[in-house]
């Protein structure tokens, strides 16, 4: 399953705030063997999020996109997905009525627009905030507050499963210029994806689908390498 992600948010650009949905989001995807293959930002604009959700949507198997949903000036996400699909938004009365049963709200505390989902599109209810997110076709809407992101992502992780890729760290204390016939040499051999973090020490990633592969790729990088 290959997925891709989209966060909304001007104080993301800005670098007010830290993106760590996408960052949470990508490990839980990986645990379950699926893909993530993109991770963009857009602004809070109509046009910038409809552009991206809708080259997505049509490319990868699922998209979800995080923030920008409730009922003020700058939650526009759920306006832009709905021009994405060519709808409009509506009251979605799920929404509304779990919000009044379960949510605790009374109708009229709720501001204008808090349960405007595009037109056909399946809610998410949100188990410790307000907005919901929904399903449109293979795009997820989820809050942007981190809690709530994680608490609606959880009601429908079983959507996103994938073959799982078995995973070992090796730490190197080479540099990682002196590596590349080696790196090379464990593709080859075992046929193992590389992956390289240099820093203090260069962290060697070793991928595969199978674990053997993995284990024997990783025993012999320990024999042929000065470790950390």
């Amino acid at each position: 399953m290959r997925v891709a992600l989209v966060t909304v948010g001007d104080e993301l650009l800005s670098g007010d705030t830290v993106n760590t949905n996408a960052a949470w989001l990508g490990d839980q995807l990986a645990a379950r063997g699926v893909h993530v293959e993109r991770a963009t930002v857009v602004p809070d604009r109509i046009a910038d999020i409809a552009r991206v959700v809708n080259e997505y949507h049509a490319e990868y198997d699922a998209v979800i996109v995080t923030g920008g949903l409730g009922p003020t000036h700058d939650d526009l996400t759920m306006e832009a997905v709905a021009t994405a699909f060519g709808r409009e938004t509506e009251q979605n009365a799920d929404a509304l009525e779990w919000l009044t049963d379960h949510g605790g709200y009374q109708r009229d505390d709720l501001a204008t627009g808090t349960a405007d989902l595009p037109a056909g599109a399946e809610p998410l209810h949100n188990e410790v905030g307000v907005a919901p997110g929904c399903v449109v076709g293979s795009v997820y809407v989820l809050p942007g507050v981190p809690a709530e992101m994680k608490a609606m992502f959880e009601g429908i992780a079983d959507r996103f499963s994938g073959v799982r890729r078995h995973v070992e760290t090796v730490a190197v204390d080479e540099p990682e210029s002196a590596l590349v016939d080696r790196f090379e040499e464990l593709r080859e051999r075992f046929e193992v994806k590389v992956g390289s973090y240099p820093g203090e020490f260069v962290r060697v990633k070793l991928e595969s689908e199978d674990e053997s592969a993995v284990a024997a790729a990783a025993a012999w990088l320990r024999e042929n390498a000065t470790l950390r």
